[in-house]
């Protein structure tokens, strides 16, 4: 196990180099500056350009944006100079964090009642809805499902607001339009999974020995059907933890897909690699954990990366 953690982390820190590089030089090839406008001359733009360093060779600039980020400066807003990366950062986290975290329960905990519900289930009704909302839910874009929801429980009923995260109604529509997508794959996870479970022989020796079916599913096989689930969840959690930039733009919520929205159309290069780096770290770390996880409950994970 030791062994595979080392492997684990220093991969992971290779695809947060890798991440840095890519993005840096990525900026940097965008057309125009983010000081242009029609109001100010070549020469103002010059000057503006070399307090901050962007007049410099790029390969000099990649150094100094390198020893900058080992310190734990992600630089200041080019648009809001008064204004660092990390503070948008802190300012933008919350509401996408709790979102994410929210989506994530939901799709975790609905996932895994609908997949063994349509595994266990001798209705052919219930199986087949089951089966026709994870193929709707996979096929529908997040932007339309929230469309949807505002369209129903927004306009028409009046359930719920549509705009900000006044309180906690604010989370309703936006956290479901976040968990279809997963729970509709974690449904199927769950079920195919759990349906292969079920025959295996430690579950007719449970069965057999007396135990009950709620117990052998809570005590042995559960276990088991989410370790594909959590191969799934980590790179999930992590896009959702991130921030859906459509369904933040839809509901206006003031979170880190919006910032990153406005500071691409800003060409904010400093602004733009923070969020990038920032993001990088939450979707490899929680990647890692994952990864972790999974090889502490399944040991021929480690076993075949070794």
């Amino acid at each position: 196990m030791p062994k595979y953690i080392g492997k684990r982390i220093l991969i992971s820190v290779l695809s947060l180099f890798m991440l840095v590089t890519a993005g840096f030089f990525l900026t940097r090839m965008m057309p125009g500056s983010p000081f242009q406008s029609g109001n100010v001359s070549e020469d103002i733009l010059k000057s503006i350009e070399k307090e901050y360093g962007l007049d410099r060779p790029v390969l000099k600039q990649y150094q100094v944006y390198l020893k900058n980020l080992l310190r734990g400066d992600l630089g200041v807003s080019l648009k809001k100079p008064d204004v660092t990366v990390v503070e948008v950062i802190i300012r933008a986290v919350p509401s996408t964090a709790i979102l994410g975290l929210l989506a994530i329960l939901t799709a975790s905990v609905l996932g895994t009642v609908f997949g063994i519900w349509q595994a266990s289930s001798k209705n052919k009704v219930v199986r087949g809805g089951i089966f026709f909302g994870a193929i709707l839910g996979t096929g529908i874009p997040n932007f339309v499902i929230a469309l949807l929801l505002i369209l129903l429980f927004g306009v028409k009923l009046k359930l719920f607001p549509i705009a900000g995260l006044t309180d906690s109604r604010n989370y309703v529509l936006p956290v479901l339009s976040l968990a279809a997508y997963p729970t509709a794959v974690i449904t199927r996870l769950v079920q195919n999974t759990f349906c292969r479970e079920m025959e295996k022989d430690y579950v007719v020796m449970a069965r057999a020995k007396g135990l009950g079916y709620r117990r052998t599913i809570l005590t042995h096989v559960l276990k088991n059907a989410w370790i594909p689930v959590l191969n799934y969840l980590g790179p999930a959690a992590a896009f959702l933890l991130t921030g859906s930039f459509a369904v933040e733009s839809i509901f206006t919520i003031p979170g880190l897909g919006r910032e990153f929205v406005n500071s691409i159309g800003n060409r904010d290069y400093t602004l733009i690699l923070g969020l990038t780096v920032f993001m990088g770290i939450v979707v490899i770390g929680i990647n890692l954990l994952t990864d972790l996880l999974t090889a502490w409950l399944d040991p021929r994970v480690r076993r075949t990366f070794l």
